[in-house]
This record gives C-alpha cells, sequence and structure tokens, in this order.
C-alpha cells in the first residue's frame, strides 16, 4: 500500500509541475535569467524534499560547509533513485545530472531536468557520449555544478561498483572542484525491497573538495581513483558503526 500511495503522490506531483511551465516561461520573458533560474531551483528544491518526504526516507546529511561557493562537480556513488532528490535537496543551488538517455523520454520531468541544466548520455553511443560530456563542461563554465555518478548504474547496494573511464573529464576540462558525496543506505528505501517503498534512514556525506589547479598530468589521471577511495572510506566507516 504504500508503494502505491507513494506513485500516486508522486505522479500528482508531477503534473503540478507540468503547470509551473507557464510561470517558467513567463519569467524568461518578462525577468531576468537570475530571476527565471532562481524559480527553477525553488521548483527543483520543493520537488526533491517532497520525494524524500513521501517515501519517507530520514537523510542525515553531513559535511554542508565542505560545498564551495563556485561551481563544482559532485562525484558520488549510486545506490538509488533517491540519490539525486537526495542531493538537489541538500546542494542550495542549480545542480544538474548527467543522466542516462532513457530519462529524456519522461514527459515534464525531462523538461525540469533540462531547466536545471542536466544532461543526457548515451553510453553505448562514444560519439553522443563526448557531446554530452562538452555539454556538461559548458554548463560548469557557465556557473552551473554538476553530478555524476561514475559507476553508470546503481548498485542497488552499499558496495560500490568500478569507476567509467574519463568521468572526471567534466571537472577536468571546466576547471571546477570535484566533490565526493557519499550515499549510504539510499537503497533501502525501495531498491533493496525489490522495488517496494520502505521507511529508511539513510546517509549523504560532503567531503571537502578537491582542486586540481596544481597537479601534474599524471596527478590529474589518478584523480578518479582518489575520489573513489574517498567514497569507499566512507562506506567502509559506515559499515563499521552499524
Amino acid at each position: 500500500m504504500k508503494t502505491v500511495y507513494f506513485y500516486f503522490r508522486l505522479i500528482i506531483n508531477l503534473i503540478g509541475t507540468g503547470f509551473k511551465e507557464i510561470k517558467l516561461n513567463s519569467l524568461k520573458k518578462h525577468k531576468t535569467v537570475e530571476e527565471a533560474e532562481e524559480y527553477v531551483a525553488q521548483v527543483a528544491d520543493k520537488w526533491a524534499n517532497f520525494v524524500l518526504m513521501i517515501a519517507d526516507l530520514n537523510l542525515t546529511v553531513t559535511g554542508r560547509e565542505n560545498i564551495p561557493n563556485e561551481p563544482c562537480l559532485f562525484v558520488g556513488n549510486h545506490q538509488s533513485n533517491f540519490d539525486i532528490p537526495s542531493i538537489l535537496a541538500n546542494t542550495n543551488r542549480l545542480t544538474g545530472a548527467v543522466a542516462k538517455k532513457e530519462m529524456k523520454k519522461i514527459p515534464i520531468m525531462s523538461y525540469w531536468m533540462r531547466q536545471i541544466h542536466s544532461v543526457f548520455m548515451d553510453r553505448e553511443n562514444p560519439r553522443e557520449a563526448l557531446k554530452a560530456i562538452a555539454e556538461g563542461v559548458e554548463n560548469l563554465k557557465n556557473g552551473y555544478s554538476m553530478i555524476i555518478f561514475p559507476e553508470g548504474t546503481r548498485s542497488r547496494s552499499n558496495n560500490m561498483g568500478e569507476f567509467k573511464k574519463g568521468s572526471m573529464r567534466l571537472a577536468i576540462k571546466a576547471g571546477v572542484p570535484i566533490v565526493p558525496i557519499t550515499f549510504y543506505d539510499t537503497h533501502k528505501a525501495m531498491e533493496g525491497n525489490n522495488g517496494k517503498i520502505r521507511k529508511a534512514n539513510a546517509k549523504l556525506i560532503i567531503d571537502k573538495p578537491i582542486y586540481m589547479n596544481n597537479m601534474s598530468k599524471e596527478e590529474k589521471a589518478e584523480v578518479s581513483e582518489m575520489v573513489r577511495n574517498i567514497i569507499q572510506t566512507n562506506l567502509d566507516k559506515e559499515n563499521e558503526n552499524k
């Protein structure tokens, strides 16, 4: 019953969010870019917090003070569909995601994903994947933060997979810091229950940013493993504390 309730509320909310496109278009036409984007940020934040609420996901967040004032690339492990709303609800800024191409097919959702400057990647098509990376780099250079999950898919557990090569290219080419983020137990709200929604306690750990300005080419080549080790250390600590 909880799962039915969740999806019913989610669909109704999504439809309601669709009507907000009218106001956004009006703001884009009659107001400044800043005012329109402030509205987009409010819509995204409200949606993210609503999703976490109806899922009954109690999220403990540590390290918000580590988020730099400048645009950055959030790099995290990927456990659940709740990872994106978890980060959107806690960054206090427009944060676009590097999303799989299938997300483009979801009505209303795909529209608002574009508004927060998400990009859609076809990992099976190298040429299209490079285009998505280039678009993401431009977003970062234009002042919009991004989030990427280098595993490429949800682990549905506290075990982390290998990072795909080139995932850090966004930050390296844009010249922005990388902020490692660790999701712990978010999968227990859905993926760990065969897709059924269950009340869960989870954690989001935000680590200090990694600046690459003074890194050598060799050091930059190893930054992916550096980020993965930070996240793995956090996962290990949480497992030990259980």
